[in-house]
């Protein structure tokens, strides 16, 4: 699916292509891979760097044409990741504009949304990219701030569980936390290489750096304190079995009190009760009162 959109009084799509308009291709069909190589010419290698969805941020020239490869943060419907980022290309010479993303993201529709209410567009090809930029940085946060909430939806769980499946979860967006601090550093470090090119606003390029900043900081110290959490409830997970398997220990020795004592008793020798009519409470009352003894003496020294 492609679109055609012009940048001077927000962002206002068309139905074709005009000079200095930004054409948008997400999810391309056959047509748009035709349209981009053979009408638009394209480099084939742009194409296929741009599909593989581990591709970094970087910047790269052939033939006239460049290619700037950014990360920008997705919503996945996979349980195993809830979140993780993918490549968005931003292609351009002379006059052509094209950036190509391989899935339908939040983040390319919002953009163009919200510029088009603001009347805000966009001057030149780096302008793009940097609110490009900057409108990932602001994803990235609103996806941490979800990231967040699960986290503390788990927490509330942990506390009245001991099973595994908390844990798996917080594990899963662990898993997302790395994602996100990679791509982040990937863009941080494009951002410096695109500096000193001409025609960039100081002022937004100043945004960017900010917000950026602001998601990667935020990132590394929920990911810190995912790591602590994770961490601290592990033990307390690991402490809880043990005091589990503690009782469960000492509720064996008191039952074997009575069960040392019936032997004693059982074996096929004289012993002072054979003769005796009272002899089975005898023993009972012995062994009920070793038992107890037993379960006072762990009680006093709080080992119960």
């Amino acid at each position: 699916m492609r679109n055609f959109i012009i940048g001077t009084n927000g962002l206002t799509s068309v139905e074709k292509q005009v000079a200095n308009c930004w054409i948008n291709v997400e999810i391309p069909t056959q047509e748009d891979i035709r349209y981009l190589t053979e009408e638009l010419k394209i480099p084939h290698s742009f194409i296929h760097d741009i599909e593989d969805v581990d591709e970094r941020p970087r910047i790269e020239y052939e033939n006239d044409w460049q290619l700037i490869i950014i990360r920008i943060p997705i919503r996945n419907n996979n349980e195993d990741t809830p979140f993780y980022t993918i490549p968005l290309g931003i292609i351009f010479k002379d006059d052509v504009i094209t950036t190509l993303c391989y899935y339908k993201t939040e983040m390319i529709a919002d953009f163009i949304s919200y510029n088009n209410h603001k009347g805000i567009g966009f001057s030149n090809k780096f302008d793009l990219v940097l609110k490009l930029l900057l409108s990932s940085a602001v994803w990235y946060l609103k996806y941490l701030k979800q990231l967040n909430n699960c986290i503390r939806s788990c927490e509330k769980e942990l506390e009245k569980s001991i099973k595994n499946r908390e844990l798996q979860s917080l594990l899963k967006i662990e898993k997302c936390f790395v994602y996100f601090i990679t791509a982040l550093k990937g863009n941080a470090i494009l951002l410096t290489r695109i500096k000193g090119r001409a025609g960039i606003d100081s002022d937004l390029l100043e945004d960017v750096e900010i917000e950026m900043k602001q998601a990667l900081e935020t990132a590394n110290v929920h990911s810190d304190i995912l790591s602590g959490m994770m961490d601290a409830y592990a033990s307390v997970i690991g402490n809880n079995m043990n005091n589990i398997m503690k009782q469960l220990t000492l509720i064996s020795i008191i039952m074997m009190i009575p069960t040392l004592i019936a032997s004693f008793y059982g074996m096929n020798v004289p012993n002072a009760l054979q003769d005796n009519p009272h002899a089975i409470a005898i023993i009972l009352s012995i062994s009920l009162i070793v038992s107890a003894a037993c379960a006072w003496l762990f009680k006093l020294r709080k080992i119960l």
